[in-house]
This record gives structure tokens, C-alpha cells and sequence, in this order.
């Protein structure tokens, strides 16, 4: 197991990924510096909205997930090389566990630093919103990795329709239809940032924090399963 998180690691550790998640973790510190820094400050409302929802929990983490879980399984598939690994003695959740853990080794560095920073920033070093908020921003990785990383095993598009995902699903339909925020990792990280600290965030009916505890072990626990039962009943070239 060991060897295949390694593996993955190499295989997701290109310099173009790298320098792109890095372009990305920084967007939500440079616009929190620059709304903060002029004249007229936003509500701490509007900038949860457009900031903290919006772009790290609705963008800025899908996306950076996205371009490192989706090839975890996606170019093995698409090259052809995921015989090699099918073939070993390992059980097929000693496969899908490593992958995904690699994909959170990534990808969890970059989008805590940017969730620490832009708290930092827009909270003034307050520990407890700062906590918050990065300790959410983990957990919404989390959730896009268990998701994106079964998208790679279902399809070869993994990249087109997880941005298809992202853009319409967490960007439109949660943001403008309440129903379908149930069902949205993006509304269940704010309701955790909200529920590690509710006194600094905007006031909005939101899950209760064991609530979304609860929700958040099952989403990536059932995406985990499926990911495994996919590789076990998948026709693998």
C-alpha cells in the first residue's frame, strides 16, 4: 500500500500541477487583501459570500482537488497501466485508499495555507475564526477527493464533467436553490466553519455542527466504498 501512495505521489506532483494550485491558493488571499484595503470593507455577510463561499469553498478547493484526484485513477485508466496495479496481490481498498490519501497530501497543503492566510487577514490573527476556517476548508478537501477520485475510476472525462460539477452543481444550483444545498460539499463546509465558530460568521440556518460531522464521515465513506466496488467489478484493458 505504501508503494502505490508513492507512486501517486510521483504521478501527481508535475511542476504545471503544482504551479497552477499554487496560482489558485493565493487568488483568495490577494482578493481578501485588496477588498479589505480599500475604502469601502465588506460586511462580514458579503464576505463570506463572495470570498469565503463562493470562491475558496465553491472554487478555489474543487479546483485544485479536481486537477489532482481526477488523474489518480483517470490516467491509468486512459494509458492503460491500471492492469499492473489490479494484477498485484492487494485488496482493491489498499488501492483506492493510497490514491486517495495521495490526493489529500497534495492538495490539503495548499488549500489550508490559503484558508489560513485569508483568515488571518480578514480576521485579524482571531485564532478561533482562523481555526475555523481552515480546519473547514481540510474537510471540504476531503469530501472532493472522495468524489473526484470515483469520478476518475466511472470515466475518462473526469476533468470536463468535475468542472461541469463544480460550475453548475456547487456554483449555480447550490448557491441559488436551497433544496439542493443538502446535497452540496460546498454549503456542508460553510456549516462547518460555521459550527467551529459561530460567533464571527454571518447568521444563516445551517446544519448543526454534529450534523455535518456525521453527513461529511458518511459522504466519504460511501464514495470510498464506491470507489472500491467500482475497481473490483470495472473491465480493466
Amino acid at each position: 500500500m505504501g508503494s502505490v501512495y508513492r507512486l501517486t505521489l510521483q504521478q501527481l506532483t508535475g511542476r504545471w500541477r503544482l504551479g497552477i494550485m499554487t496560482v489558485l491558493a493565493l487568488m483568495p488571499v490577494a482578493i481578501t487583501a485588496v477588498m479589505l484595503g480599500s475604502d469601502h470593507a465588506p460586511s462580514v455577510t458579503e464576505y463570506e459570500v463572495a470570498v469565503l463561499s463562493a470562491m475558496l469553498a465553491g472554487s478555489i478547493a474543487p479546483l485544485v482537488v479536481l486537477a489532482i484526484a481526477a488523474p489518480a485513477f483517470a490516467n491509468e485508466v486512459e494509458d492503460r497501466t491500471l492492469a499492473n496495479l489490479t494484477l498485484t496481490p492487494l485488496p482493491r481498498w489498499q488501492i483506492v485508499l493510497p490514491k486517495l490519501l495521495a490526493t489529500i497530501t497534495i492538495a490539503g497543503p495548499f488549500i489550508a495555507a490559503s484558508a489560513l492566510a485569508t483568515s488571518y487577514i480578514a480576521f485579524l490573527g482571531d485564532f478561533r475564526a482562523m481555526l475555523a476556517v481552515t480546519v473547514a476548508a481540510l474537510a471540504g478537501v476531503v469530501m472532493y477527493a472522495s468524489a473526484f477520485v470515483w469520478l476518475g475510476l466511472v470515466t475518462t472525462q473526469a476533468i470536463g464533467l468535475g468542472l461541469l460539477y463544480i460550475v453548475l452543481w456547487e456554483g449555480f444550483f447550490a448557491g441559488f436553490v436551497s433544496g439542493v444545498r443538502m446535497l452540496s460539499i460546498r454549503h456542508h463546509t460553510l456549516a462547518l466553519m460555521h459550527g467551529l465558530d459561530p460567533r464571527r460568521f454571518a447568521v444563516y440556518d445551517h446544519l448543526s455542527l454534529p450534523t455535518v460531522v456525521a453527513t461529511a464521515v458518511i459522504v466519504c465513506s460511501g464514495l470510498a466504498f464506491m470507489s472500491v466496488r467500482r475497481l473490483r467489478r470495472m473491465d480493466v484493458p
